[in-house]
Parts: structure tokens; sequence; C-alpha cells
């Protein structure tokens, strides 16, 4: 399978966004993709929930959604939307972080809302209260598509090694983390952990990543990490998007998740225990 990681830098527009993210899909294609991946948050990045609140569209009626679907079909590929914002009914207003998987007939085959919100004070200027805007989603998600079982996942739920353990054990050989990761985090952590869930479930880890700075209209920016990766289900790094945008491709051979969970057959050795 020939992958192509989308790594992008968004602005809080859409509408500036999306031509980048079709151009990037388009030439993926040319090279050969079978599945194209992109990051969290691929229709904007916004720090205002004012904007947001004026900006985002419910899943029936979104322009990135429908665009990117009509891209998969055109072009007959599988697609991860790694995330977009969209609204939701919920009488608190707050919106929905949420991944879909698009078939080669540019059909919705799952979707995947965020579970763990990233609520986080990175540092005296960098606080996050992801929970402020958007609702977790309480339901893991694992999809069948004709090469793999894909687990789907989304950035801060990296760190919660559980859910992957879950997935794994549920049947998933390909593992998905669209991420739009804190760059003072991500310098620290975001490959240590990528490597970590690899390993411990022998599934391949697909990280297509934001990279940059990301203007706001309303905000102030942030920064985020770059370097989408490929992990091997050894724990080898098959591809590493760097810091520019772009796109990462990369092939993977399906035949090293059963080598390596033969090797280290950990997923069935879970141990019942008392404590702490």
């Amino acid at each position: 399978m020939r992958l192509g990681l989308l790594q992008l830098t968004v602005t809080d527009d859409p509408g500036q966004n999306l031509p980048e993210t079709v151009a990037l899909c388009r030439r993926a294609v040319a090279e050969g993709a079978g599945f194209i991946l992109t990051p969290e948050c691929t229709n904007m990045l916004s720090s205002s929930r004012a904007h947001m609140a004026d900006t985002l569209h419910p899943e029936d009626s979104d322009p990135t959604l429908a665009v990117l679907r009509d891209q998969a079909a055109h072009a007959g590929v599988w697609l991860l939307i790694g995330s977009i914002g969209v609204r939701t009914d919920d009488a608190d207003g707050r919106f929905a972080n949420r991944s879909f998987l698009i078939g080669p007939d540019g059909g919705i085959v799952a979707r995947y809302d965020k579970i763990h919100m990233f609520d986080v004070n990175v540092s005296e200027t960098e606080v996050y209260r992801e929970s402020a805007a958007y609702r977790p989603g309480n339901r893991a998600v694992l999809a069948q598509t004709d090469f793999a079982q894909v687990g789907m996942t989304v950035c801060y739920d990296l760190r919660f090694p559980h859910l992957y353990r879950a997935l794994a054990q549920a049947g998933a050989e390909v593992i998905t983390v669209p991420a739009a990761f804190n760059h003072i985090t991500g310098a620290a952590h975001w490959q240590s952990l990528l490597q970590a869930r690899a390993i411990e479930t022998g599934c391949f880890v697909l990280a297509p990543a934001q990279t940059g700075f990301h203007a706001e209209r309303h905000g102030k920016g942030r920064k985020t990490h770059g370097h989408s990766l490929v992990i091997a289900p050894w724990g080898e790094v098959v591809a590493d998007g760097g810091t520019a945008p772009g796109v990462v491709m990369a092939d993977i051979d399906l035949s090293a998740v059963a080598e390596a969970r033969q090797r280290i057959p950990s997923l069935q050795h879970d141990v019942r225990f008392d404590g702490p």
C-alpha cells in the first residue's frame, strides 16, 4: 500500500485552507497513493470560539468534507480526513473534533470523535482548553477497509495507551493519529510516543501532522511541530515529513504486522492483577 500523508499549515479561514489541501491530495494521487491522510483540524485552526461559531458547519453541509469526499471518489482512493471541526446540536454549543474515513466511492466509511481533550498548561504562555470548544467523543472506532482494519485516533489520544491496545486487540492493523501537536511537547514526545504505540500494538502507526505557524485573523496564532510520521510495527521510522508543508509518501507492507506480533505476542499476554 502506498500512502500519502499531507502536512499542512492551516489558518483560521477554511476557504483559504481548502485549495492547498486539494492540491496536495492531487499531488499524492499523481505519485501513486492509494491511501491519503490529512492532519487534525484540516478545515481550520482557531483559538476563538466566537469565530468558530461563525465559521464551522454541521457535518452534512461542511464544504471541506464535501470537496474532499469528491476528491476521493474522483481518484478512487481511500482518504482519512484527520479531523475537521463541525457544529453539533449540543445544548452547550460545543463542536465536535471529528475524523472521517472516506472510501474510494466517496462514501463515509467511519467517523470518530476525538475522545481525549487537550486541556493542558504547556507553559505560562501556552495554555489550551480544548474542552471549552469541543465536546469529547465516547466511542473507540475500528473501520474495515479493503487493505487493513484501521483504528482511528486523534492527536492527544496518543498519550492514552489503553485506547491503542483496545484497538489492536479488536483487530486493528493500522492506527491513524492525525495531529496538530504543540511545538513544545512535540519536540519532546511526539516521535517517542508514536514509536511506543506502534511497538506496543504491533500496528503501523500513520500520523499526518500540522506544521509551522498558524496565522489567525481572530487570535494570536499558534505553532505546531510537524514531522508527519509513518512508524512500522517493530518501531522503525518509515517516513518523516520534517517541518515543511507538503506530501510525505511511503510504502508499507501489512505482512509486517503479523511478523511483529509473532515475534512479540504481547497482545495475548494480558494478566489480571490486584491493586494498587
